[in-house]
């Protein structure tokens, strides 16, 4: 803790700085305004400012994430005056980064306190993550979560939101394995459709096996998704926009602020409310289909004390939609004559389809979370979520097949000019999720060594209600002129239904998971500590209808972690390594090779991962770079016998190794930067003979980049005037990967830019996405046609 000293003056203005949350507040900047007398608060968020003479003075604290606070303070001769501060993340950031752009790396987010549910800045964990911020997302014009993650490092698109029940949202592909945003601020926040950022306060992408904090139910081998959003401040403020642009896209949002007016002025707003709401529609950039939602995100705080913190918030978004376009492998590679998808006889503006195709979908997650300071090292926060995502409508299906499955005849040479279309609607399906979560943090020595430690106990409850149905509805020539494809169309496929019963696929699920876990950060020294974490998790499976009746179960599980850091140079530089483990319960049982009935054990995945972070140049220049190395085990895999044609073994591996790097810099004024690379290598080292030795058709483009450079004037007549410039590259992507054939996404560089004028009331801005109308797709073992040229304008209007 550092204190100013002033000689022959007696009085002290002392106190603390907490986040909403209640954890301490480190390295907030506290001073006297109009003086040199200031103060960092220290590792439990103490200040003081001591011997000064009695008399009135204007104390104010900054932290650049935060919005900051100024409060007139009196003190008399040798009176102790006690003014404790609780900051709030603020849409005000972005406004004071226009003022001070040559001293801001304002792309920078470094500290999380959710990554190991406790404070702890960037260069103290041994984990690897990356942070993606409003003030980004603010200049890139990004009003989708899927459109975000295009600034994290080794995060690849795969799919769209399917905007069914239970699929959770938009597919993404990292460190060779698929992942979903399934969490929001730590706990489960699930999504069937798009989801909008106009709630999204930052987003932060977190590397790696990561069951120990988070379990397995919410996180993949590839790390989680975890969406922090926005939260009440302590003034009145706010921001409408409004943006139009191609494919009749247009979009209205608000951001209002509101406080208890009754609150002193230089005290903290014993009660808060925002809302953040968006009304967005864009047609397909192919001929038909669209995209309209609704997003609804309330956030009320309640301080009734110093110690004690209420929060309830609320996330409700609607949509309807039709679904993209996306192609599925009916035939092997091998009888379609073609093996990439550039090369496929397929139109890439058409949609093979009419209209009336629409599907419904809702989500609506409710929070709750209260915060109390039990004393100056310990703190308790319980969280609660209820949700549920609901569909109902048609799904569309498109499949290619080759001329000789159409004909039925194998001896027929390779090629395809036909087209199947199906359907698998959804009919009032939902997915509710339960999870209280009770966490206690600690900031303590014993002796002269520092604990930072987090006891978590967790509830989760996941309930499937979803129904599945359909169809294949007809087989349709391709590259035919004047060929009527708006035959597919919602009423002809209610008639088919009508004339002949669908096949229906039941999901009626539940599961419950009880969860203890246990972290500590424990520092040696002042630059050396050290992790240890360890999580006891007992899954039970309630059993039901899954496509057939399924049994109960029930596995407990540990899943342990550890981590080192060394700062060679402190708070500049850090040297990292990891062991983190994930697991995923299998269930049921199978039968061996022996056709003895067997109960599979949970699959299980380890991670070793090291490297290299910093913080250096004042400041300036942020990065990550690290290597990883992820064994998977106990995979499930076909080993059929003559009599035995379903017989398995559970001995399968996977292994998946790679490179990540990440860097956000402020090299000089007004010019700020964001760049990332990855490279990762998958490989299935014991599976199904047609797969072995191969990489998986699920693992992603093997080499990833993005890269985002921004320049805004500082100062002169038109500062708040900037333009940015990037885009992302991804290597080829192999989404069918067997021995039989192989069929290619072809790499792509996709380039955006934008341009922008920021002032204190108002923000004038333009983007164009896919800057060079390049022809890409994306997949997960499908091929996706993705968006041309787009321009979107937009005018915001802030108070």
């Amino acid at each position: 803790m550092l204190a100013l000293t002033a000689q022959g003056q007696n009085s002290i203005i002392q106190g603390r700085v907490t986040t909403a949350a209640g954890q301490p507040v480190v390295g907030a900047g506290v001073g006297i305004k109009g003086t040199a007398l200031g103060a960092n608060t220290d590792a439990e968020g103490n200040f003081q400012l001591s011997n000064l003479a009695a008399g009135a003075y204007s104390l104010h604290v900054r932290l650049v994430g935060f919005g900051p606070q100024e409060r007139r303070v009196k003190v008399a001769a040798g009176e102790t005056s006690t003014q404790n501060f609780v900051l709030t993340e603020s849409t005000e950031q972005l406004s004071e980064v226009v003022v001070e752009g040559n001293k801001t790396n304002k792309f920078a987010r470094k500290e999380s306190e959710y990554v190991s549910k406790m404070p702890l800045s960037n260069l103290e964990d041994p984990q690897v993550y990356a942070t993606v911020g409003k003030e980004l997302l603010t200049e890139q014009l990004v009003f989708t979560v899927d459109d975000a993650v295009r600034n994290a490092p080794g995060l690849q698109r795969m799919w769209d939101a399917t905007g069914r029940a239970g699929d959770g949202g938009g597919f993404y592909g990292s460190r060779g394995f698929i992942l979903q945003s399934r969490l929001r601020n730590g706990i489960v926040g699930g999504v069937s459709s798009d989801i909008d950022a106009v709630n999204l306060e930052k987003l932060e992408v977190i590397k790696g096996p990561s069951a120990t904090l988070f379990g397995s139910s919410l996180t993949s081998y590839g790390g989680l998704i975890n969406r922090v959003t926005k939260k009440a401040y302590d003034k009145f403020g706010g921001e409408v926009n409004v943006a139009a642009g191609s494919y009749g896209f247009h979009r209205i949002s608000a951001d209002v602020n509101l406080v208890d007016p009754n609150t002193p002025a230089d005290q903290p707003k014993t009660l808060a409310f925002r809302l953040n709401t968006a009304y967005q529609y864009e047609d397909s950039f192919q001929d038909r289909g669209f995209n309209r939602s609704v997003a609804v995100a309330p956030s009320l705080t309640y301080r009734p004390t110093d110690r004690l913190t209420i929060n309830l918030d609320a996330e409700l978004m609607q949509g309807q939609n039709v679904g993209r376009q996306m192609f599925f492998f009916y035939s092997p590679v091998k009888e379609l004559g073609v093996s990439r998808a550039e090369d496929l006889p397929l139109d890439y503006r058409k949609y093979y389809g009419g209209n009336g195709l629409t599907q419904s979908s809702r989500s609506a997650n409710v929070f709750g979370q209260v915060n109390y300071r039990i004393s100056s090292s310990f703190t308790s926060s319980t969280n609660l979520s209820a949700g549920q995502s609901f569909s109902d409508g048609f799904g569309p299906y498109f499949y290619l097949i080759s001329d000789a499955a159409v004909a039925g005849n194998p001896a027929i040479a390779p090629g395809m000019h036909s087209l199947i279309r199906a359907d698998q609607s959804t009919r009032n399906s939902t997915l509710n999720t339960y999870e209280v979560q009770q966490l206690f943090n600690g900031d303590f020595k014993l002796g002269n060594l520092r604990n930072r430690v987090v006891v978590g106990l967790d509830f989760l409850r996941l309930d499937n209600n979803i129904k599945f149905f359909g169809g294949t509805i007809d087989t349709v020539p391709l590259n035919q002129p004047n060929y009527d494809y708006s035959t597919f169309n919602g009423p002809n496929v209610d008639a088919f239904y009508a004339g002949k019963a669908p096949a229906s696929y039941i999901n009626n699920t539940k599961s419950n998971t009880y969860s203890a876990f246990l972290s500590d950060v424990l520092s040696l020294t002042e630059r050396l500590s050290v992790l240890a974490a360890l999580r006891i998790d007992h899954y039970d499976y309630k059993g039901g209808i899954l496509y057939g009746p399924v049994d109960p179960y029930t596995q407990t599980n540990l899943s342990p972690k550890f981590g080192v850091v060394f700062q060679p140079v402190l708070n500049r530089v850090s040297l990292f390594a990891n062991y983190q483990n994930s697991f995923n319960n299998q269930n049921g049982a199978y039968i061996d090779v022996n056709n003895q009935q067997q109960r599979a054990k949970p699959e299980r995945a380890n991670q070793v991962e090291g490297g290299v972070k910093l913080d250096a140049a004042d400041g300036r220049i942020s990065a990550t770079v690290s290597y990883y190395n992820i064994q998977v085990k106990d995979l499930l895999r076909p080993t059929p016998t003559v009599d035995l044609p379903g017989a398995q073994t559970q001995d399968g591996n996977q292994v998946s190794n790679g490179v990540e790097v990440n860097l956000i810099a402020n090299p000089f004024a007004g010019f700020n930067a964001v760049a990332g690379f990855s490279y990762n290598d998958s490989e299935l080292q014991k599976a199904a003979e047609n797969v072995n030795g191969l990489r998986p058709n699920t693992a992603s483009s093997p080499y990833g980049a993005n890269l985002w450079l921004s320049y805004r004037l500082p100062e002169g007549l038109l500062q708040g005037l900037g333009f940015g410039f990037g885009g992302n590259y991804a290597s080829e992507n192999k989404v069918q990967n067997t021995a039989a054939g192989t069929f290619t996404l072809p790499s792509y560089t996709v380039l955006n830019a934008s341009a922008f004028y920021d002032q204190p009331r108002f923000r004038l801005s333009a983007k164009v996405d896919n800057l060079t109308d390049k022809k890409y797709w994306v997949g997960y073992t499908t091929v996706n046609p993705q968006k041309l040229r787009s321009i979107v304008g937009s005018v915001a209007y802030k108070f």
